[in-house]
């Protein structure tokens, strides 16, 4: 089954962003051959103070491979679209931060780095436990709210129409703000109380109450933009079958070299559903890997851009948002800089993340003891 939504989004144009010497080292013979020694030991040990650290830093990162010919200068490299216009007409950008597993006395620093360096996109949830420090690097900040996107999302134990709202304001509170940009369906799951026992209820069958509380948040002027997460294309399905007043802004999901959902992709861009990829460099246990791809290498040794700029860019240039997560200052910088990828280069790496079976890495199913899968094999 096939569906278009009545108004798709739209990518935009790039914004551009623009000593003396020690006497007690005195010995026998000539003075003019001891101390060029001298010099020369304090220097040697002095690069390699320095350039050690430097070295584990480069391979932390997949950039220790040999480029042969000469590099592009990355400053003469195309932007790419630095936002997305939704059906709502809001522009989102189209990389963010995100927050999660950001711990605590972590992620206000971050979120004040990212800001400082640039970011106006933050992608939290209520379920990451951070978004009361989040709110506080916010405020510290200074930027005008207007020109910042905020997103939460809507966990599984607040399903029920009478708490969906009151889950909404607890994160409004503590992100220090009185609406969200955009709020998400955490997950197709919803988690019952019955007396002291937990259901796990499969969202597919009826997703329909939910959003219909969240559209009647958008109209309090709550949200701007609704959307969902973790939904493969027939729960998408499912839930548009129905007569939506607001249709879903974005789709955010598992997204990489190593789970990157061709079909999915193509189908979203088919019906006009915008895709956000978490995990863009893989999960923790993948990062590495993923950097140290023989054609991620490549192309970022012909571009003169490090690996981690070639997985997001490239992640961009298929046309999805991108939420890479790092607590450390020069990766949360490094992060934010995406350029075109030559077409053939960009097609080299479709075809590699293509040619293996895909490695989803986030499927809960099994944790919660669902009696379901979450996303059917897919």
């Amino acid at each position: 089954m096939s569906f278009s939504f009545s108004q798709g989004y739209k990518q935009l144009p790039t914004v551009d962003k623009d000593a003396g010497e020690q006497e007690s080292l005195r010995r026998k013979g000539p003075r003019k051959s001891i101390f060029p020694l001298l010099r020369l030991t304090f220097a040697v040990i002095i690069i390699m103070c320095v350039s050690v650290p430097c070295v584990r830093m480069i391979r932390s990162r997949g950039f220790w491979a040999t480029c042969h010919g000469a590099q592009r200068n990355s400053s003469t490299l195309a932007k790419l679209p630095s936002h997305y216009t939704l059906p709502s007409g809001d522009s989102i950008p189209s990389v963010a931060l995100g927050v999660w597993q950001a711990s605590k006395g972590e992620v206000g620093n971050a979120v004040k780095t990212a800001l400082s360096a640039g970011y106006r996109h933050i992608d939290g949830a209520w379920i990451y436990r951070n978004e009361e420090e989040v709110g506080q690097a916010i405020k510290a900040s200074s930027i005008p709210r207007e020109e910042l996107w905020l997103t939460s999302k809507l966990w599984n134990n607040f399903h029920a129409p009478e708490d969906i709202e009151t889950a909404l304001d607890q994160s409004l509170s503590m992100l220090g703000t009185d609406y969200l940009d955009l709020y998400l369906i955490h997950w197709p799951v919803a988690f019952k109380k019955e007396g002291n026992n937990v259901i796990d209820e499969d969202l597919t069958a009826d997703p329909y109450p939910t959003w219909q509380k969240l559209e009647e948040l958008v109209d309090k002027g709550k949200i701007r933009n609704i959307g969902i997460s973790n939904f493969n294309i027939r729960r998408i399905q499912n839930l548009t079958a129905n007569k939506l007043k607001y249709q879903p802004a974005v789709n955010q999901v598992e997204l990489n070299f190593w789970n990157p959902q061709p079909e999915l992709l193509k189908w979203s861009k088919e019906n006009g559903l915008l895709l956000e990829a978490y995990s863009p460099l893989g999960s923790d246990k993948q990062v590495g890997k993923s950097l140290s791809v023989p054609e991620v290498k490549d192309i970022a040794c012909k571009l003169g851009i490090t690996p981690a700029q070639v997985i997001i860019s490239w992640s961009v240039q298929r046309g999805t948002i991108v939420l890479p997560k790092s607590v450390t200052p020069s990766r949360i910088v490094e992060n934010l800089e995406v350029f075109k990828i030559p077409q053939e280069d960009f097609e080299m790496l479709e075809q590699a993340a293509a040619s293996h079976p895909p490695q989803r890495v986030v499927n809960p199913s099994s944790g919660w003891k669902l009696p379901f899968d979450v996303f059917d094999g897919q």
